[in-house]
């Protein structure tokens, strides 16, 4: 028997990188699985996996800075399953200019909308049911930018993924005697899509000393499958080779 089994979780950013390594991860452990991401091709090959493997997914294509259809992505998933007892908040990313001399407002606000406010949006419309049943677990997926703010990740991300830090604390300080616990991970480099967007796409040199999806998604694994009387508040995870990340920040700095 798998240590999820008769839960239910819902993942964001289900169809590449962390998100779908971790959707995958805790459908080995038995929990039925609702799929969250912009594109419906990618979450049907996570989906397919899962299925492939014995689980259960469902697909829900929404993007999550749209409030209404992340509420709606949670009601179809508590119609679907009869509950939702995981949440995990992994859609982000950068924006376009990552220089704090000129980054636009708009990019700003529009990494923030993606990066702290969906994840509040969702966490909001999970947390009736949670509270209901007395047991709830949120997993946000922040990023070691918010504790080392670079040019690399830029002005935005690092300041979105702070922020979200800061209301996963507010949601344990608040309602942790009530059942709900909500785990924040702070990675460091990881080889996922997102790399692409940088100004210095990082080569294979340099993609070989970071960590996997997958190696986040066991972390995820973990904070969810936890007893309820134990809670795993935050975790820092680095790359255990740290690598001269000069040139990249050089890529941002110059242009």
């Amino acid at each position: 028997m798998g240590r999820l089994d008769g839960r239910v979780a819902l993942v964001t950013g289900a169809g590449t990188g962390i998100g779908r390594a971790s959707a995958i991860a805790l459908a080995e452990e038995g929990a039925a699985v609702a799929l969250v991401g912009r594109r419906e091709h990618l979450l049907d090959a996570t989906a397919r996996a899962i299925r492939g493997a014995g689980g259960t997914a469902l697909v829900a294509a929404a993007d999550v800075t749209d409030a209404d259809a992340s509420r709606a992505e949670v009601a179809r998933t508590e119609s679907e399953f009869g509950r939702l007892d995981i949440l995990v908040n992994n859609a982000g990313g950068p924006s376009r200019s990552r220089s704090v001399r000129t980054i636009e407002s708009d990019d700003f606000e529009a990494v923030h909308r993606l990066n702290a406010t969906a994840p509040l949006v969702l966490t909001q419309a999970a947390l009736p049911g949670m509270l209901a049943r007395g047991v709830g677990t949120v997993i946000t997926i922040s990023s070691f930018a918010a504790v080392i703010c670079t040019p690399m990740s830029g002005v935005a991300y690092g300041a979105a993924k702070a922020s979200v830090g800061s209301v996963m604390r507010s949601l344990n300080n608040e309602l942790r005697g009530r059942g709900i616990r909500a785990c924040t991970i702070y990675p460091g480099e990881a080889d996922t899509p997102v790399l692409e967007t940088r100004a210095l796409v990082p080569d294979a040199a340099a993609r070989a000393t970071m960590m996997l999806p997958e190696d986040i998604a066991d972390i995820v694994r973990l904070c969810a499958c936890m007893p309820g009387r134990t809670l795993i508040e935050e975790v820092y995870v680095r790359p255990t080779q740290l690598r001269d990340v000069s040139a990249d920040i050089a890529a941002v700095t110059d242009s």
